[in-house]
This record gives structure tokens, C-alpha cells and sequence, in this order.
């Protein structure tokens, strides 16, 4: 199926904007403390801001392991952390109207992709769905095949996997000699969903120019995945086809805070502008 229409199917909105539900700590995590945040609680602030977001007027929510730092790579991601985040998702999904989907650090495609389907989400986000970087946990290989391979036995081809390109918060050295076009191309022909295009780290947001020349070379929607504000986000989201928020509807523009209602909703005043310009 075209990725546009599998995307027409999530979202009713031109220009989605995905607003992300950071979990605390989770079980098996270095800063995970029963005694301070149980699961009880972190499902609790999770639904709430889940909420907060939803009526600030975000088209999805993304759920997202954040704070299990120092993150564990592809492979060593514990049963634990799976768990909990799956209950995570199914209890978001269960609470909300709009469509949730889930990513899974770092680099747990198959992970998030077993959350997904035990959580009613309706997609994923892969770091590294082609090629290799280095990040914060080493050196991180492509996770396309094996998702790939695990949708298909699992029957869950209707689960759309958003894939970065040049992810942030990691050096791509070490394929150098490929430009970013070649790179956005290896995802389209090796089963990419959607593209998502983002700064060099949290917070940091692509040009407009860096989205557009990857636009240009693929057929892919193209989503921001960092640095995308209430300041920036008609310049950005009229090259880009949607985006995914975390800081900008932060107090303080601060991924640690807690979720903010009316910089939320300052923010998705803005997108209403654009869409009103497209129709």
C-alpha cells in the first residue's frame, strides 16, 4: 500500500503532529526506583499528560522509554523493559481518541514492534532502519530486515514503521561517502514507511533546506523528528509532511519537564494556520 495512504488511514489531519508521552524510568532501568515511582505512577503521569496533549489538539501520541538512560542497544534490551513499556502503550491507547504509537531506545525496532502489537499502536519509530551510526551505546547496525521479516509473520503489516535518517545523537562516519539522498533512498527501497528527518540532537531542528532535498529524492512522507517549534513550525512543516514534538510542548522547552497545555495549544494554533493556507 502507498505510504500517503497508510498515513491517510492513522490521520485525518494534513500535516500530523505526534506529541510525545516520555516515560519515567521503567523497570530494569539504572534510575528506575519502586520506592520513588512504582508502575502504577508512571502510568499515572503518563495518562495524564497523554490527556493534556490530546485536548491541546495533537493528531497522535508517541510512547517512548526516554528515561531508561544509559540505553541499552539492539539485543540487550531487557524482557523487563519490553513488559512495561507494552503495558505503557495499551494503557495510553486504551485512555486516548487518537492514534499512539511507540519507540523503543535505542534502536529496538523488533521491540517496538511487539509493544505495538500487544499495545494497539499503530506505529513504530526505528533509528536505524538502513545502514550503521555510532551513538551513545556503540556502534548500531540497520533493524529493517529483521522488523521487517517479524510484521509479516506477526500479520501486522497495517503497522507503519517511521525510520530516521542521519539520526541525531550519533555519529554516520562511518558511511560517509553516501550522501543523506542515498541513505533516504536505502530506506524507501528497503521497506521504510515514512522518513524522518531530524537536528543533530533533542531539540535541534533540520532546515528547511535539509528536508526538502531529501524530499526531493524519494516518494516517501517525510516527518521532523527534533528541534521543531512554535516559532519555526509553519517554515518547517511546509516542506515536511508532519512532524513529532517533544520539547516545544515542554515547560521551558525542557524534554524533562512536564507537559505544558498552553504552549501546546500555541503551537497547534500555528499548524491550524498552515493547514487553513493548504486548503
Amino acid at each position: 500500500m502507498n505510504s500517503y495512504k497508510k498515513l491517510g488511514e492513522i490521520f485525518q489531519e494534513k500535516k500530523p503532529i505526534i506529541g510525545m508521552v516520555h516515560l519515567h524510568p521503567l523497570p530494569g532501568a539504572p534510575l528506575y526506583d519502586p520506592t520513588i515511582m512504582d508502575m502504577e505512577k508512571i502510568i499515572s503521569i503518563a495518562l495524564e499528560e497523554a490527556k493534556i496533549l490530546q485536548d491541546a489538539g495533537v493528531d497522535g501520541l508517541q510512547v517512548e522509554n526516554i528515561w531508561d538512560y544509559p540505553y541499552s542497544r539492539t539485543g540487550d534490551i531487557s524482557a523487563e523493559c519490553v513488559a512495561s513499556l507494552a503495558v505503557a502503550v495499551n494503557e495510553v491507547s486504551s485512555a486516548v481518541s487518537v492514534p499512539v504509537g511507540v519507540n523503543c531506545h535505542m534502536n529496538g525496532g523488533k521491540e517496538a514492534l511487539a509493544c505495538a502489537v500487544a499495545g494497539q499502536a499503530k506505529w513504530i519509530r526505528v533509528f536505524e532502519w538502513c545502514n550503521a551510526y555510532v551513538s551513545q551505546v556503540g556502534y548500531v547496525e540497520a533493524a529493517g530486515s529483521r522488523v521487517a521479516r517479524m510484521r509479516n509473520n506477526l500479520r501486522a503489516n497495517n503497522i507503519v514503521c517511521m525510520c530516521d535518517v542521519n539520526v541525531k545523537h550519533g555519529s554516520h562516519f562511518i558511511i560517509s561517502d553516501r550522501s543523506i539522498e542515498e541513505q533516504a533512498k536505502d530506506v524507501q527501497q528497503q521497506g521504510g514507511d515514512v522518513l524522518i528527518v531530524t537536528g543533530f540532537e533533542t531539540g535541534s531542528a533540520p532546515t528547511p533546506e535539509k528536508v526538502l532535498q531529501i524530499k526531493q529524492a524519494v516518494e516517501l512522507p517525510i516527518f521532523l523528528g527534533s528541534g521543531v517549534s512554535t516559532e519555526n513550525a509553519q517554515d518547517l512543516l511546509n516542506a515536511a509532511d508532519g512532524a513529532i514534538v517533544g520539547s516545544a510542548f515542554k515547560e521551558k522547552s525542557n524534554w524533562k519537564n512536564t507537559v505544558d497545555y498552553q504552549m501546546t495549544k500555541d503551537f497547534m494554533s500555528e499548524v491550524k494556520k498552515l493547514r487553513s493556507s493548504l486548503s
